[in-house]
Protein backbone atom coordinates (compact mmCIF):
# COMPACT_ATOMS: atom_id res chain seq x y z
CA UNK A 1 0.00 0.00 0.00
CA UNK A 2 2.71 2.01 0.60
CA UNK A 3 2.95 3.10 -3.12
CA UNK A 4 -0.15 4.02 -3.45
CA UNK A 5 0.38 6.43 -0.44
CA UNK A 6 3.07 7.66 -2.69
CA UNK A 7 1.02 8.55 -5.76
CA UNK A 8 -1.67 10.18 -3.70
CA UNK A 9 1.44 12.49 -1.64
CA UNK A 10 2.57 13.37 -5.17
CA UNK A 11 -1.17 14.33 -6.06
CA UNK A 12 -0.96 16.66 -2.77
CA UNK A 13 1.65 17.92 -3.79
CA UNK A 14 0.34 19.30 -7.57
CA UNK A 15 -2.76 21.40 -5.31
CA UNK A 16 -3.03 24.82 -6.56
CA UNK A 17 -6.44 26.90 -5.36
CA UNK A 18 -7.37 26.77 -8.82
CA UNK A 19 -7.22 22.58 -9.23
CA UNK A 20 -8.54 22.54 -5.76
CA UNK A 21 -11.53 24.00 -6.84
CA UNK A 22 -11.98 22.38 -10.15
CA UNK A 23 -11.67 18.96 -8.79
CA UNK A 24 -13.92 19.95 -6.08
CA UNK A 25 -16.87 20.45 -8.27
CA UNK A 26 -16.15 17.36 -10.67
CA UNK A 27 -15.99 14.74 -8.23
CA UNK A 28 -20.03 15.67 -6.98
CA UNK A 29 -21.35 14.55 -10.48
CA UNK A 30 -20.42 11.14 -8.93
CA UNK A 31 -22.17 11.73 -5.80
CA UNK A 32 -24.01 9.14 -4.93
CA UNK A 33 -24.12 8.07 -9.10
CA UNK A 34 -27.11 11.33 -9.45
CA UNK A 35 -25.39 12.29 -12.16
CA UNK A 36 -25.29 9.21 -13.98
CA UNK A 37 -28.67 7.66 -13.05
CA UNK A 38 -30.24 11.48 -14.65
CA UNK A 39 -28.58 11.33 -17.67
CA UNK A 40 -29.09 7.53 -17.87
CA UNK A 41 -32.84 7.89 -17.50
CA UNK A 42 -32.90 11.07 -19.82
CA UNK A 43 -31.03 8.60 -22.44
CA UNK A 44 -33.66 6.31 -21.71
CA UNK A 45 -36.61 8.76 -22.02
CA UNK A 46 -35.56 11.08 -24.99
CA UNK A 47 -33.77 8.89 -27.50
CA UNK A 48 -35.81 7.17 -29.97
CA UNK A 49 -33.58 4.71 -30.17
CA UNK A 50 -33.84 2.97 -26.35
CA UNK A 51 -30.65 0.47 -26.56
CA UNK A 52 -28.03 3.37 -25.47
CA UNK A 53 -30.46 4.07 -22.61
CA UNK A 54 -31.64 0.60 -21.37
CA UNK A 55 -27.84 -0.42 -22.06
CA UNK A 56 -26.65 2.59 -19.23
CA UNK A 57 -29.50 1.61 -16.77
CA UNK A 58 -28.67 -2.17 -16.69
CA UNK A 59 -24.65 -1.55 -16.58
CA UNK A 60 -25.38 1.44 -13.71
CA UNK A 61 -27.85 -0.79 -11.33
CA UNK A 62 -25.44 -4.27 -11.72
CA UNK A 63 -22.19 -2.31 -10.83
CA UNK A 64 -24.22 -0.49 -8.38
CA UNK A 65 -24.73 -4.20 -6.61
CA UNK A 66 -21.28 -5.62 -7.25
CA UNK A 67 -20.02 -2.49 -5.84
CA UNK A 68 -21.43 -1.07 -3.07
CA UNK A 69 -23.61 -3.93 -1.80
CA UNK A 70 -21.23 -7.05 -2.22
CA UNK A 71 -17.38 -5.79 -2.75
CA UNK A 72 -17.49 -2.56 -0.30
CA UNK A 73 -18.73 -4.25 2.65
CA UNK A 74 -16.94 -7.61 1.85
CA UNK A 75 -13.51 -6.12 1.41
CA UNK A 76 -14.36 -3.16 4.28
CA UNK A 77 -10.73 -0.58 3.36
CA UNK A 78 -10.33 1.97 5.05
CA UNK A 79 -10.03 5.45 2.66
CA UNK A 80 -6.29 6.77 2.85
CA UNK A 81 -8.27 10.21 4.35
CA UNK A 82 -9.29 7.76 7.26
CA UNK A 83 -5.60 6.37 8.16
CA UNK A 84 -4.00 9.71 7.38
CA UNK A 85 -6.07 12.16 8.70
CA UNK A 86 -3.31 15.36 8.68
CA UNK A 87 -4.06 15.74 4.93
CA UNK A 88 -6.52 18.28 4.62
CA UNK A 89 -9.65 17.26 2.87
CA UNK A 90 -11.54 19.60 0.13
CA UNK A 91 -14.41 17.52 0.09
CA UNK A 92 -16.54 16.05 3.27
CA UNK A 93 -14.83 12.58 4.04
CA UNK A 94 -17.15 9.75 3.07
CA UNK A 95 -18.44 7.25 5.11
CA UNK A 96 -18.79 4.13 3.21
CA UNK A 97 -15.15 1.92 2.82
CA UNK A 98 -13.28 2.93 -0.14
CA UNK A 99 -12.65 -0.31 -2.49
CA UNK A 100 -13.69 0.13 -5.27
CA UNK A 101 -14.16 3.33 -6.08
CA UNK A 102 -18.39 3.65 -6.38
CA UNK A 103 -17.73 7.19 -8.24
CA UNK A 104 -15.66 6.11 -10.73
CA UNK A 105 -17.67 2.49 -11.35
CA UNK A 106 -20.73 4.22 -11.97
CA UNK A 107 -18.75 6.95 -14.36
CA UNK A 108 -17.93 4.14 -16.49
CA UNK A 109 -20.09 2.22 -16.47
CA UNK A 110 -22.90 4.96 -18.10
CA UNK A 111 -19.89 6.90 -20.10
CA UNK A 112 -19.02 3.05 -21.47
CA UNK A 113 -22.56 2.31 -22.28
CA UNK A 114 -22.62 5.09 -24.25
CA UNK A 115 -19.24 4.81 -25.76
CA UNK A 116 -20.60 1.41 -26.96
CA UNK A 117 -23.74 3.00 -28.56
CA UNK A 118 -22.43 6.27 -29.82
CA UNK A 119 -18.60 6.87 -29.78
CA UNK A 120 -18.62 10.90 -30.68
CA UNK A 121 -21.43 11.12 -27.33
CA UNK A 122 -19.35 8.54 -25.46
CA UNK A 123 -15.80 9.83 -26.25
CA UNK A 124 -16.86 12.94 -24.10
CA UNK A 125 -18.86 10.72 -21.54
CA UNK A 126 -15.39 8.54 -21.10
CA UNK A 127 -13.26 11.75 -20.89
CA UNK A 128 -15.38 13.07 -18.15
CA UNK A 129 -15.59 9.78 -16.28
CA UNK A 130 -11.71 9.90 -16.09
CA UNK A 131 -12.07 13.18 -14.38
CA UNK A 132 -14.13 12.31 -11.46
CA UNK A 133 -11.98 8.78 -11.02
CA UNK A 134 -9.05 11.41 -11.19
CA UNK A 135 -10.69 13.80 -8.77
CA UNK A 136 -11.25 10.75 -6.12
CA UNK A 137 -7.22 10.08 -6.05
CA UNK A 138 -6.62 13.81 -5.86
CA UNK A 139 -8.94 14.72 -3.08
CA UNK A 140 -7.23 11.83 -0.99
CA UNK A 141 -10.71 9.67 -0.49
CA UNK A 142 -9.30 6.30 -2.77
CA UNK A 143 -6.45 4.54 -3.67
CA UNK A 144 -5.61 4.21 -7.50
CA UNK A 145 -6.41 0.82 -6.76
CA UNK A 146 -9.90 1.43 -5.81
CA UNK A 147 -9.98 3.73 -8.77
CA UNK A 148 -8.56 0.97 -11.13
CA UNK A 149 -10.74 -1.57 -9.49
CA UNK A 150 -13.83 0.06 -9.76
CA UNK A 151 -13.07 1.75 -13.49
CA UNK A 152 -12.57 -2.52 -14.38
CA UNK A 153 -16.34 -2.72 -12.90
CA UNK A 154 -17.92 -0.02 -14.61
CA UNK A 155 -16.30 -0.90 -17.88
CA UNK A 156 -17.25 -4.90 -17.57
CA UNK A 157 -20.77 -4.54 -16.58
CA UNK A 158 -21.10 -2.07 -19.18
CA UNK A 159 -19.77 -4.31 -21.72
CA UNK A 160 -22.40 -7.15 -20.50
CA UNK A 161 -25.35 -5.70 -20.52
CA UNK A 162 -24.44 -4.22 -24.15
CA UNK A 163 -23.82 -7.71 -24.97
CA UNK A 164 -26.99 -8.98 -23.40
CA UNK A 165 -29.14 -6.01 -24.98
CA UNK A 166 -27.71 -6.24 -28.19
CA UNK A 167 -29.20 -9.75 -28.08
CA UNK A 168 -32.82 -8.80 -27.45
CA UNK A 169 -32.45 -5.80 -29.57
CA UNK A 170 -31.33 -7.68 -32.96
CA UNK A 171 -34.81 -9.95 -31.73
CA UNK A 172 -37.67 -9.83 -33.72
CA UNK A 173 -40.02 -10.56 -30.75
CA UNK A 174 -38.87 -7.59 -28.44
CA UNK A 175 -40.81 -4.72 -30.20
CA UNK A 176 -40.98 -2.85 -26.69
CA UNK A 177 -36.78 -1.89 -27.19
CA UNK A 178 -37.37 -0.59 -30.73
CA UNK A 179 -40.43 1.97 -30.19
Amino acid sequence: MSWEFDILYALQSIHNPVLDAVMAFITHFGDKGLFWIALSLAILIFRKDKGMGITAVAALASEALICNLIIKPLVARQRPCWIDDTVALLISSPHDYSFPSGHTSASFAVATAIFLWDKKWGTLALIWAGLIAFSRMYLFVHFPTDVLVGLVIGVLMAVISWYIVKQFYHSESDVYIKH
